[in-house]
């Protein structure tokens, strides 16, 4: 494996630990974190609307739908190893609970001052479950779509509703802006491990090989 397939997940890697670090040991970054989230709080109904789009009941059917599409396409191919993309973006959506949990138990970081007195926002749960459902979906469904253009419209919608989703949850106050970014970076690391599975060649059909 190169140094260039390792650096995407290396450098979001490093920022959420930085990230972390600042959160865990109430480092000067909470300051700016702060003064940046007084600056955007206003919660109104737009921001409830996009903010939900990160919720499970409406991000991971959307997962759920696009998996038994390919799964049933993948079958009915007849090719080998059909089941292996959808079992990995299945598994990297159960690995957002998985990591995400236990984080918030371990930093235990209280809410923004609009949200009720409480621990456990750091990182954002919404902002990981929407990147990961909404992006694993689309490394499936890339693959299938032959038009460049397409394929660019489908990366910039998925972007766009997971940039909604994360400017919902900060300006409504559900979360403070490194609760976002934390989210986002740990996310792109199980979004490029998906991508690199994905990218694995697939079985032969095992059919005699030419002479």
């Amino acid at each position: 494996m190169s140094l260039s397939s390792l650096l995407p997940l290396l450098l979001p890697a490093l920022l959420f630990a930085l990230i972390t670090w600042q959160v865990a040991g109430h480092g000067p970054l909470l300051a700016e974190d702060a003064r940046l989230s007084r600056a955007l709080v206003h919660p109104d109904r737009v921001s409830q609307v996009l903010s939900d789009l990160g919720s499970a009941p409406v991000a991971v059917p959307v997962l759920a739908v696009v998996l038994a599409y390919v799964a049933r396409h993948g079958r009915g191919s007849g090719a080998r190893g059909w089941w292996r993309p959808p079992v990995a973006a299945a598994l990297a959506m159960v690995l957002v609970p998985v990591l995400v949990l236990p984080l918030k138990e371990l930093t235990a970081r209280p809410g923004t001052p609009v949200m009720p007195p409480g621990t456990g926002y750091y990182p954002s749960g919404h902002t990981a479950t929407a990147a990961v459902a909404y992006g694993a979906a689309v490394l499936l469904l890339l693959p299938r779509l032959r038009s460049p253009h397409a394929r660019r419209l489908l990366v910039a919608a998925c972007a766009a509703v997971n940039l909604g989703v994360g400017f919902g949850l900060v300006r409504h106050g559900y979360h403070w802006p490194l609760d976002v970014l934390a989210s986002w970076c740990l996310c792109a690391v199980l979004l490029h491990a998906l991508r690199l599975v994905l990218a694995l060649p697939r079985p032969s059909s095992g059919g005699r090989s030419p002479a």
